[in-house]
């Protein structure tokens, strides 16, 4: 089959003596695998979702490689070397459900890392439960996603309400005259309930909200929405999607003329992609995010601090490290602390100790509730100011005021 085929892939096994060389060779099967701890990844490497997909692959790669350079992870009496096995998907969700199977049944991986967004995680969270093959998302913050009495699925990012009802509160304190709110978001697992979620919380801190209306995915001009609301002159507006739809509506806002003191855009800042998609267009504009690189965390595992790990990322890439690279890098000290604990690959056993994961990483704390998400936590809200990301809240990483949208 060609490289261009449906399984298109990679497949990866970091081990020492490929380190040394620069290349990356597989496992060979046999005696080797039973001292292999294969994680299984589809990934959207091409297609809509491609710039995510590729910020997963970066990071796990490098966590692979910083374990095996180490020695491998500890189970048990031994230490055992960590082999990725990654499949494009092709950004189309039941590819991903059936690379998920193929991970699991062909190449016999104890662990799956899932895809980026609420979406296709939950997609490949249903086959990882039918096999109870442990399933560690890192891209998927929608609460519906966990709900679906998922035993085997667990994230690294907080629930998106710990998102919304911050947000509202943080602005209406540094905007007081803000009294209305117009939301347009994309018709998907996260973007709407993002665009539901601040529509319930703007009205639970006294806003009203003006137009909520949603688009489907794969639109290509917002300006019938843009113009509605424009003639409702808001004081806020507020736009959920993935990075294409968002520079394509902040264009067709300044296009239109459509404006507001306060412009939020979930969650385009948090990926360059977006700043340098707009370039000056970007400037005022909000979002939050689940991390960023200017957090001093400290704690466990193969990077000890917020700083080592920006230090590796940047010498490895030579750019700068948004949440997706800082949560899908912590879903590898689940597992390894997992295993850890464990002391061995029981698949039911190693469940069990992921449920009861109560860490401190580089990227902040990992503590799964009853339903695998990571425990709330204050989450930093982000301003693009100066073609540049500053962080206005929490307080103690603040380094910069919140401006008005420039108009």
């Amino acid at each position: 089959m060609s490289r261009q085929g449906f399984f298109r892939s990679a497949r990866l096994a970091l081990m020492a003596g490929g380190l040394a060389t620069g290349i990356f060779a597989s496992v060979p099967a046999g005696a080797q695998d039973a001292d292999t701890i294969k994680i299984g990844a589809p990934l959207a490497l091409t297609g809509g979702l491609a710039d995510e997909g590729k910020k997963q692959d970066i990071v796990w790669k490098m966590w692979v490689e910083k374990v095996n350079d180490a020695g491998g992870l500890q189970v048990g009496d031994k230490k055992m070397k960590v082999e990725l096995i990654e499949y494009d998907y092709q950004s189309e969700g039941q590819r991903a459900a059936q690379l998920a199977e193929k991970l699991i049944t062909d190449d016999k991986v104890q662990f799956l890392f899932a895809p980026f967004g609420s979406g296709h995680t939950k997609i490949v969270a249903g086959v990882g439960e039918r096999y109870q093959v442990p399933t560690i998302a890192c891209v998927a913050s929608s609460e519906s996603v966990f709900d679906q009495s998922f035993s085997h699925l667990f994230g690294t990012l907080s629930p998106n309400g710990g998102m919304t009802t911050a947000m509202v509160k943080f602005f209406k304190q540094k905007f007081p005259d803000t009294k209305t709110i117009a939301v347009l978001g994309r018709d998907d697992v996260f973007p709407k309930s993002m665009a539901e979620g601040i529509a319930k919380a703007a009205e639970d801190g006294g806003l009203k909200v003006v137009y909520k209306e949603l688009y489907p995915v794969g639109t290509m001009d917002h300006a019938a929405a843009l113009s509605s609301i424009k003639a409702a002159k808001p004081d806020w507006i507020y736009v959920t999607g993935y990075t294409q739809d968002l520079i394509l509506a902040r264009k067709q806002m300044q296009d239109l003329g459509v404006t507001a003191p306060i412009v939020t855009m979930v969650t385009g800042p948090s990926y360059k992609e977006f700043t340098e998609g707009l370039g000056p267009l970007a400037n005022g504009v909000t979002s939050s995010s689940w991390w960023h690189y200017a957090t001093s965390y400290k704690g466990q595992g193969v990077w000890p601090t917020t700083a080592d790990f920006y230090s590796d990322f940047k010498a490895k890439t030579g750019g700068d490290p948004d949440y997706v690279h800082g949560s899908c890098a912590a879903a590898g000290e689940v597992i390894a602390d997992a295993l850890k604990r464990a002391g061995t690959l029981d698949k039911a056993k190693v469940r069990d100790a992921i449920a009861a994961t109560d860490i401190q990483t580089f990227y902040g704390p990992i503590k799964f509730g009853p339903n695998g998400m990571n425990l709330v936590r204050e989450l930093p809200i982000i301003q693009v100011q100066d073609e540049a990301i500053k962080v206005l809240a929490p307080a103690d990483i603040k380094n910069a005021d919140m401006i008005a949208m420039p108009k």
